[in-house]
């Protein structure tokens, strides 16, 4: 069956306008926690000039295939089997993408995340992470205070994540924060260059 997410549908006009300008330089991006794949189908064919590489816990690389064999694009990848929790196999990227993950995994996965992200993004390359983000320990509004406790409800380990905390994480992997992007529904992009 093929999935489908409503968000991803929604979102996907909103992130592709910021990775054009921020993706402008890049040559090759990782798409952590790829998903039902719906974000890569858009935008490969929109960055041409990029190859992008969808990758995931093996268990949803039957669905995200659907999409990718509905929408094929020349410098769309199929997936690589990527667990935060475990070892990687893999070569340097110049650009990191991933989108409503960091939320859904345990803080030590958050943690993990960046670990990964200081050893394979290129020195000068791009990190773009997308999600809601609490501010000061406050959330953004009344819906992702909601949210965040549906998420609990399902796993007390998960939860919208502060933005501090990322940014700190972010400069312990030597990523600088380039710009905050305010994005529709109460989300935002944050975008990242590791300077070492």
């Amino acid at each position: 069956m093929q999935p489908y997410s409503k968000a991803c549908e929604k979102n996907k006009e909103p992130i592709l306008a910021i990775l054009k300008l921020a993706f402008a330089d890049v040559a090759r991006v990782l798409e952590i926690g790829s998903g039902s794949g719906q974000h890569a189908v858009h935008f490969a064919p929109a960055l041409p000039h990029l190859i992008w590489q969808t990758s995931d816990v093996s268990v949803n690389h039957s669905g995200m295939q659907y999409w990718l064999d509905a929408f094929p694009a020349p410098n769309l990848l199929p997936p690589l089997s990527l667990d935060i929790s475990e070892p990687w196999q893999i070569t340097q990227y110049d650009g990191i993408f991933t989108a409503n993950t960091l939320h859904i995994v345990n803080s030590q996965l958050v943690e993990a995340f960046f670990e990964k992200v200081n050893r394979f993004l290129a020195q000068n390359g791009t990190l773009c992470i997308y999600g809601p983000f609490n501010y000061n320990g406050q959330f953004t509004s009344d819906s992702n205070a909601e949210f965040d406790q549906w998420l609990k409800v399902k796993d007390s380990t998960r939860g919208i994540r502060d933005f501090e905390w990322i940014c700190q994480l972010a400069a312990d992997a030597g990523l600088e924060l380039i710009t905050d992007h305010e994005m529709p529904a109460n989300n935002r992009l944050l975008e990242f260059i590791k300077r070492n």
